[in-house]
C-alpha cells in the first residue's frame, strides 16, 4: 500500500442548538485520534463567519493509518454514532501534499 503521508480535511457544519454537545464530543475525539500510531496531527478550526462550521485538518502517516483511525473505536461510537446525526452536512476530502 502508498506510503506518502495522507491529510484530511472535514467540513462540518452543525445544527442549529446542536454546537455545544458536538465541540464537547469533538474534543474526545481529537485528544484520542492525536494519540494514534500514525496520527501526525489532528487540528479543529471554526468559522469566523459561521459558528456552526467546523473544519478539521487532520494529517497521518499514510493510507493505513487513516483505516486504522476511521476503524478505532473512539472513531466509531463518538464520530459516527454519535456527532454525524448532529450535522446538517459533512464533506470529507483525502489529500496528497504536494509542495
Amino acid at each position: 500500500m502508498d506510503q506518502k503521508a495522507v491529510y484530511v480535511c472535514a467540513k462540518w457544519q452543525v445544527k442549529e442548538g446542536k454546537l455545544d454537545v458536538v465541540l464537547d464530543l469533538l474534543k474526545q475525539a481529537a485528544e484520542k485520534s492525536s494519540q494514534e500510531e500514525g496520527n501526525l496531527f489532528y487540528k479543529v478550526h471554526q468559522s469566523k463567519s459561521d459558528d456552526h462550521t467546523l473544519v478539521l485538518f487532520e494529517g497521518y502517516q499514510n493510507a493505513d493509518a487513516v483505516e486504522f483511525h476511521k476503524n478505532s473505536e473512539h472513531y466509531q461510537k463518538v464520530v459516527a454514532e454519535q456527532i454525524v446525526p448532529l450535522l446538517e452536512n459533512r464533506e470529507v476530502i483525502l489529500m496528497d501534499q504536494l509542495f
